[in-house]
């Protein structure tokens, strides 16, 4: 809702010109113990991607199969930050399931947007932005790379657990030389992080908080909405589950994942999830803001190059053609380059969350209206959808 729908940061409607073409949504929880979704075992929580995409195509399953209406329409799997490697995995699983005969269901497109894919290039690529952007100097780059050979290291030798710990340990350095820039958008501060912040205050595992909780807290102005309003429309969620009230579990059970990449990982194949989705003609949409640190541009565009797909040179050789916004000459919005199934969108003046109103107002609408037609049909059927829900 706040991301892609019909409520701005501060749980406002969104003005007509902004909500276009996202005036209802359905949203699944993932993994299990997000939002209102829970275990009564909590040794059942996934711990790896693989595991929460086996939990989703189990309820596309479900849904799918009894639902005549929806195997009429195509699936799209579209996801921001570390939700992107839920969807590359969840791509392929559903993609399985339906080759298999047990998902009834066509496989439109996958969109992935800042998303986590490649641990390893977003940390090489923090310290370079931010030296050339003048917010660290350099030796703050120095520390940076330092640390970024060492999660490298431990994720040559299989030390995942111990990579994501360095990798909150650079987060620190990052935090220190830059005066606390703000990794969703690095021409800002973080006000959440003031310069008399504690060290260990800087070191906590802060993108895991925001992709677990953050914004949806049970206390938050999300929180609010859906244990208020939002639950008494669902009618089914039990008496003793609250919004988020599992979602502690869901970081600490991912340690082990969180740093381990969705390319160059089939060793037998040779093939990674995306290049899998590509070989097999599946729509695949690359999308990143401009001014995301996180899951920065430059690094999305490292793991892109190591795609091993047969297509990627013609894709490199392409022109990109440039996004606009709005009547007139309003100023170059973004750019796209595409080849055969894959398409790559830039959104300048946009940080990690592209589409979100309060990272750039006029990226939402490049977004939304430039993305290859089958995705923003997606949500049309979303809407169909949830409309069948409310007459019930």
């Amino acid at each position: 809702m706040e991301t892609l729908g019909k409520l701005d940061h501060w749980m406002r409607i969104c003005s007509p010109g902004i909500s276009h073409g996202f005036e209802k949504q359905i949203s699944y929880l993932c993994p299990v113990a997000t939002g209102f979704s829970y275990v009564d075992d909590e040794s059942l929580v996934a711990k790896t991607d693989y595991e929460a995409a086996a939990d989703l195509t189990t309820l596309l399953i479900e849904l799918f199969n009894g639902n005549e209406t929806l195997q009429k329409s195509p699936l799209y799997i579209f996801a921001e930050s570390y939700g992107g490697k839920f969807a590359s995995a969840l791509g392929l699983t559903a993609l399985e399931a339906i080759e298999a005969g047990k998902l009834k269901a066509q496989l439109g497109g996958v969109a992935l947007g800042d998303s986590w894919i490649s641990p390893e290039d977003y940390v090489f690529s923090w310290g370079p932005v931010l030296k050339v952007m003048s917010r660290i100097d350099e030796n703050g780059l120095n520390q940076s790379n330092s640390l970024a050979l060492k999660i490298q290291q431990q994720l040559a030798e299989g030390k995942s657990e111990n990579a994501t710990a360095t990798w909150s340990d650079l987060e620190g350095v990052i935090l220190r030389y830059s005066n606390n820039v703000d990794f969703y958008n690095f021409m800002l501060d973080d006000v959440s992080n003031p310069a008399a912040v504690t060290e260990s205050r800087m070191r906590s595992n802060r993108y895991i908080e925001r992709t677990s909780a953050g914004a949806g807290a049970a206390n938050s102005g999300l929180g609010n909405l859906m244990n208020g309003p939002i639950r008494k429309k669902l009618k089914i969620i039990p008496v003793n589950v609250t919004w988020q009230g599992q979602g502690s579990l869901v970081s600490p059970a991912f340690d082990g994942d969180f740093m381990k990449p969705r390319i160059e990982e089939e060793l037998i194949m040779k093939l990674s999830q995306v290049d899998k989705l590509l070989a097999k003609g599946v729509n695949v949409t690359v999308y990143n803001g401009q001014l995301d640190l996180i899951c920065a541009t430059k690094g999305t565009e490292a793991w892109l190059n190591k795609l091993k797909w047969d297509g990627l040179s013609s894709f490199l050789s392409e022109d990109r053609v440039p996004l606009y916004c709005g009547k007139g000459f309003t100023g170059t919005k973004g750019f796209v380059r595409s080849y055969r199934n894959l398409f790559f969108y830039w959104i300048l003046g946009a940080g990690h969350m592209v589409s979100h109103p309060q990272s750039n107002p006029s990226s939402g609408i490049v977004i939304r209206s430039k993305l290859p037609q089958a995705l923003n049909h997606s949500f049309k059927v979303q809407k169909d959808i949830q409309d069948e829900f409310d007459s019930r």
